[in-house]
Formats: structure tokens, C-alpha cells, sequence
């Protein structure tokens, strides 16, 4: 019961520390593993799945091992719980993701769509070129709803579930999907490893962000996460993108453009499109969600 406490709290005051402090401004663990990871890229790196199983393999299993350490370490020293709340702080990001969905917001009510433009990035890896500002702004509720499962609910149920390397490992896939990922020439089979591994990381989560989406925004996300959670390409993002839909009351979905790849994606919701103002009620949904979930934490420990 003490080690179950200790690991509990330790996620709990990670995420009053994200809340607070945001994502640490220099030596940031997840950058550091990024650079890591280029460099392994540039040695493994080969057009075939099998080399890219290698690649994945390895870092997300370094990751791991690096997790037990660290655990075993401070469970011996007793500061499980400090050192708990200090990765978990390292690996989540929502925070971070509500203010660069607050910038975006404030660039477009000022109409800075070119601005906006620029600053897309920060969000998502969508081609911004010919998005007025409702496309923008459809742009950051979809990239805010999605990543409110991968920065906060994600890291929070493998912490749960398996302790700091459950943190370190879950980061790690959701980064190496991130980098690698993509369906274009060069990553169509060296990314397919990290892109499954993300997928099976993120089943159980974001049908978890799911339901708290539900218990922060109503029965209407619930109907809306029935009826189109299945629509989307995705076996994951759907799931959370409908449930924002239906507890905004908007329409989400539509034509996606990727460094010239167009993908058409399912509608889902019942409103209008989303404008400017559903960006702030996006961010407070997802921050709603996320201090429900270190609540729901607190009390099952």
C-alpha cells in the first residue's frame, strides 16, 4: 500500500508541476532521448520493416531499462514518490499544449492568420497553406482534443500501471511515432514498428480520455464518441476527437493536407465548424480532463 501511495502521489504532484512550471525550458529529457534517437537513425536506418523493429526495439527498451533504474534507485533512497513526481513532470506536455493552443487562439481574434500559419507547427504537422481561419482554428481543436490523450491521460495510465518505466517507455513511442512515423517513402517501413507501437501504447488511453472527455463535457460526448469514434483512420484519435466534438457541440473532420499528401477525413459532430472562440474551450476542456484524471489517480491509490 505504501509503494501504491507513493507512486500514486508521485503522478499526482507531476501534474501540479506540469500545471505550474510547464515543460523544463533547457535539458529536457524528451529532447535529449530525441537527439539520441536521430543519431540511432542515422546508423540503423534502412527501407525495411525489420530494421525499423530493430530501432524501436532498442530505444524503447533503453528507455525501460533507464525507468527500472531510476525506480529501483529511489525506491532504495526513499524519495520514490519526489522522483515519481519529477519524470512524470519530464514526460507530460499539457501544459505546453494549452498555451500553444492559447497563442494560436490570440493570433487569430487579433487576425494574424499568417502569423497563425507560422506558428502551426508547435501543433501538428499539417500544411497550413490555403487554411483561412476557421481551417486554423479546426486545425488546433483536432491537435489539442488528440494530444490531450498523448501529452496528459497516456503518460498518466502506463505511470499507473507500470511505475516510471511505464512513463519513460510510453514517452519514447510516442516520440519515435512522432519522428518516424509517416507514411511517405522514407518511413513507409522503417516507421512502421513505432507507428504500432504507438497505436497498441495509445488503445487502452484514449479510450480512457474518452470517458473522462464524457465526464468534463456531458452526455452529448458520449453520443457523438458512439456514433462517429470509429469513423476516423485512426483506431485512437477518433475516439478523442468525437468526444471533444460532441461536448463543444461542433464539427470536426474534413480535408487535411500533409507536405502535399491530401488526406479526407470523416466529419464528426453535429455543429458548425469550429472558429476561434471553441480554441479556448478546447483548451479548458483538455486541461479539465487532465486534472480529472490525476483526481481519479488521488483516489484509487
Amino acid at each position: 500500500m505504501n509503494l501504491m501511495r507513493g507512486s500514486a502521489e508521485g503522478l499526482v504532484g507531476g501534474v501540479v508541476l506540469d500545471a505550474f512550471l510547464g515543460d523544463p525550458r533547457r535539458w529536457h529529457p524528451v529532447a535529449g532521448f530525441g537527439r539520441v534517437a536521430s543519431v540511432a537513425e542515422r546508423w540503423v536506418y534502412g527501407d525495411s520493416r525489420w530494421r525499423g523493429v530493430v530501432y524501436a526495439g532498442v530505444l524503447v527498451g533503453g528507455a525501460g531499462a533507464v525507468g527500472v533504474g531510476i525506480e529501483r534507485v529511489s525506491r532504495r533512497l526513499g524519495l520514490h514518490g519526489p522522483v515519481t513526481a519529477a519524470v512524470t513532470w519530464a514526460v507530460l506536455g499539457g501544459t505546453s499544449l494549452g498555451r500553444e493552443g492559447l497563442i494560436m487562439a490570440r493570433l487569430l481574434e487579433r487576425g494574424d492568420v499568417a502569423g497563425a500559419k507560422g506558428r502551426l507547427s508547435h501543433l501538428c504537422a499539417r500544411d497550413p497553406e490555403g487554411m483561412d481561419a476557421r481551417g486554423l482554428s479546426r486545425a488546433v481543436v483536432e491537435s489539442v482534443a488528440e494530444n490531450t490523450s498523448d501529452a496528459s491521460v497516456a503518460p498518466l495510465v502506463w505511470g499507473a500501471v507500470a511505475g516510471i518505466p511505464g512513463l519513460l517507455m510510453y514517452r519514447a513511442v510516442n516520440t519515435l511515432d512522432a519522428m518516424v512515423g509517416y507514411r511517405n517513402p522514407r518511413y513507409e517501413r522503417f516507421g512502421w514498428a513505432a507507428a504500432r507501437l504507438d497505436d497498441v501504447a495509445n488503445w487502452v488511453p484514449a479510450r480512457v480520455t474518452g470517458g473522462l472527455v464524457v465526464l468534463c463535457g456531458g452526455p452529448e460526448a458520449y453520443r457523438v464518441l458512439r456514433r462517429d469514434g470509429k469513423k476516423h483512420p485512426s483506431p485512437n484519435a477518433g475516439r478523442v476527437e468525437a468526444a471533444f466534438a460532441g461536448a463543444l457541440g461542433v464539427r470536426l473532420g474534413g480535408v487535411n493536407a500533409y507536405g502535399g499528401r491530401v488526406e479526407h477525413r470523416p466529419e464528426m459532430g453535429d455543429g458548425k465548424a469550429p472558429g476561434v472562440r471553441d480554441i479556448r474551450r478546447a483548451v479548458r476542456l483538455s486541461a479539465a480532463v487532465t486534472f480529472a484524471a490525476a483526481a481519479i489517480i488521488g483516489v484509487l491509490r
